[in-house]
């Protein structure tokens, strides 16, 4: 009988999930209705960088293509070109630079990180090891850049050179930072803009600038980027401190990780000092004891934490969409509005 119960639980949350994803999907494909047949376009010339006469670097990459996520950034990318001008070869070669960046940066990550999964997937070193996974990781920057000057696009170039710099020192500070546990919301926002931020930053900014359009709507689109960005991460800060059972990863991982998000930092900043010093020790001494953080998860809840992260998270989807004001309602700012409420409502 119990065993029919637990296998009758099991099959629930499977077909819960698995509906789940499938309206998410569904979502998703809306969103790319205007910009479909560029999609396609997009993956024939990502496809085609991605090649090498070398036999294990080509099994490699394949492997990679068909590991494909959501396809965000190239979408970021498309509708920014298509609200900013006219989508052409340029923005298809923008939307695979970033692509072809944003991966090398993830299979370095999962190296330094010894992940052995990626979008439930094997990721390239728990198949092929790491020196290969760095090589590989090599190899796809290389092709970003020479894909670029072959063709002339230093722009281009020079805006997602300067979102992967930025990315690195968001890296780099938060590792610093970890070490003491000495965040202030000013240094957590510094970390964000330049670790996650730039990145949504440089896929608006490299559509507007493949589209042919002025400083002013490459900066705006730039900013609309930042802001989305920043309000994404705060709702992934917001995850670790749900209800595990209601979204699609596990919570207390940033906690593990001995990262300051913006929950954890509010109630830092809103509890007596002897009380700071004790979740400071949890964090910094205690962070592999599920015990402790789940503690500390519950006390992060209990001090509003979230809530004052919900608020945070709203202002900068205000400030966003304030930069698609005035803008004709076209197909394309529609799709995009949509693809900024899809990334912070997500799930997952």
């Amino acid at each position: 009988m119990a065993e029919s119960v637990i296998f009758a639980i099991r099959t629930f949350g499977s077909i819960r999930k698995t509906a789940c994803n499938v309206l998410y999907m569904a979502e998703i494909d809306q969103i790319k209705t205007p910009i479909r047949e560029d999609l396609l376009r997009f993956e024939k010339v990502f496809r085609d960088a991605m090649r090498s006469r070398i036999p294990l670097l080509d099994k490699v990459t394949a492997y990679i293509t068909r590991t494909k996520g959501k396809q965000m950034r190239p979408m970021f990318v498309l509708l920014s070109a298509s609200i900013s001008g006219q989508i052409n070869e340029s923005t298809y070669r923008a939307a695979t630079l970033i692509e072809l960046l944003h991966t090398a940066t993830l299979v370095h990550d999962d190296v330094v990180d010894d992940s052995n999964e990626r979008r439930g997937f094997f990721s390239i070193n728990a198949l092929w090891k790491n020196k290969i996974a760095v090589l590989v990781g090599d190899y796809l920057l290389s092709q970003g850049m020479m894909l670029s000057l072959s063709n002339n696009d230093f722009e281009l170039l020079k805006i997602v050179s300067r979102a992967v710099k930025e990315m690195s020192e968001g890296e780099l500070l938060q590792i610093e930072k970890a070490r003491r546990l000495d965040v202030e919301e000013k240094i957590y926002f510094e970390i964000i803009e330049k670790k996650t931020a730039s990145l949504i930053a440089s896929c608006c900014a490299v559509g507007a600038a493949s589209a042919g359009a002025d400083d002013a709507m490459i900066e705006k689109m730039r900013l609309f980027g930042t802001y989305v960005g920043i309000a994404f991460q705060i709702k992934d800060d917001i995850f670790d401190f749900e209800d595990s059972r209601h979204i699609g990863k596990p919570t207390g991982i940033d906690i593990k990780e001995r990262k300051m998000t913006l929950p954890l930092i509010y109630l830092l900043n809103n509890c007596s000092a002897a009380e700071k010093r004790s979740i400071i020790n949890l964090v910094k001494n205690h962070h592999d004891n599920p015990r402790k953080v789940k503690e500390v998860v519950e006390k992060v809840r209990a001090s509003g934490g979230i809530e004052y992260a919900t608020e945070k998270m709203q202002e900068y989807i205000s400030l966003a969409l304030a930069q698609l004001d005035g803008l004709a309602e076209t197909p394309s700012v529609i799709a995009l509005k949509q693809l900024v409420d899809y990334s912070i409502h997500r799930n997952k």
